[in-house]
């Protein structure tokens, strides 16, 4: 009767383990596995269009912070090349400042938008 026992008990001690280690590879695999795959197809449908957004959302953040420093570094430029001029004495004559102030507005307007179209571009 002892033998008896002692095999029933063995037997079902290895079946134990064998339970739980089924267990922990069941528990490990539903882990593993994203929330995607398990919901239906009005979740999934949703779960894309928010990674799409939030890329979207990213590339402009990107583009924003580039944008930002090309104009900086065109702001800084300017100023050198003001400063520039001013040390050297020579001023434009009121005729010329009428003239380029007329011309120059429009067309740094236009080199503002292609820098800021190649910009976007790249």
């Amino acid at each position: 009767e002892r033998d008896t026992w002692q095999r029933d008990r063995n037997i079902l001690h290895s079946a134990l383990k064998q339970a739980e280690s089924e267990l922990s590879k069941a528990t490990i695999e539903i882990e593993n596995k994203p929330v995607v795959e398990t919901a239906g197809p009005k979740l999934q449908r949703l779960y894309r269009k928010y990674l799409r957004a939030e890329s979207f959302r990213k590339a402009l953040v990107y583009q924003k912070k580039y944008l930002l420093l090309l104009l900086g570094g065109f702001q800084d430029c300017e100023q050198a090349t003001l400063s520039l001029i001013a040390r050297m004495g020579t001023y434009p004559s009121p005729v010329d400042l009428q003239l380029s102030g007329s011309h120059s507005r429009p067309f740094t307007k236009f080199r503002c938008a292609v820098r800021a179209i190649t910009a976007v571009s790249r």
